[in-house]
């Protein structure tokens, strides 16, 4: 059974750029969100294997988001999306369960490696 994703970013461009990456290599993207409200939402309603989550988001950034979401689905798998220079809030995101993370600009590449290694081999 293929993985479900759900896709967490204010970029409408980011979301469909990750959503380019995935589609090809069987995943299944059940759902997209623009911030973390309605990454909540959506992750309630759809049950995703992973989330990619943004940090930096209007209304409720990504740690927050993780912190709700690990606490009511500690299975969920999420995968932290990131600028370069946000490594601190990469450390407190793993801190609060993130599973891995990912930075932007997005290399299909390495976003492919690191589900594959959060799904299949956890750390």
């Amino acid at each position: 059974m293929p993985e479900t994703v759900l896709i967490v970013d204010d970029s409408q461009f980011m979301r469909t750029l990750l959503k380019n990456i995935l589609l090809p290599h069987g995943y299944v993207v059940v759902a997209e969100a623009a911030d973390g409200i309605e990454a909540i939402n959506m992750c309630r309603k759809h049950k995703p294997d992973v989330i990619l989550l943004d940090i930096v988001m209007p209304n409720l950034n990504g740690i927050e988001a993780l912190k709700v979401i690990k606490g009511e689905f500690p299975e969920v798998k999420i995968i932290m999306c990131t600028a370069l220079e946000q490594e601190a809030m990469v450390k407190e995101a793993i801190k609060y369960g993130a599973d891995g993370y990912v930075v932007k600009p997005f290399k299909a590449k390495r976003v492919l490696e690191e589900l594959e290694r959060v799904l299949h081999y956890p750390i």
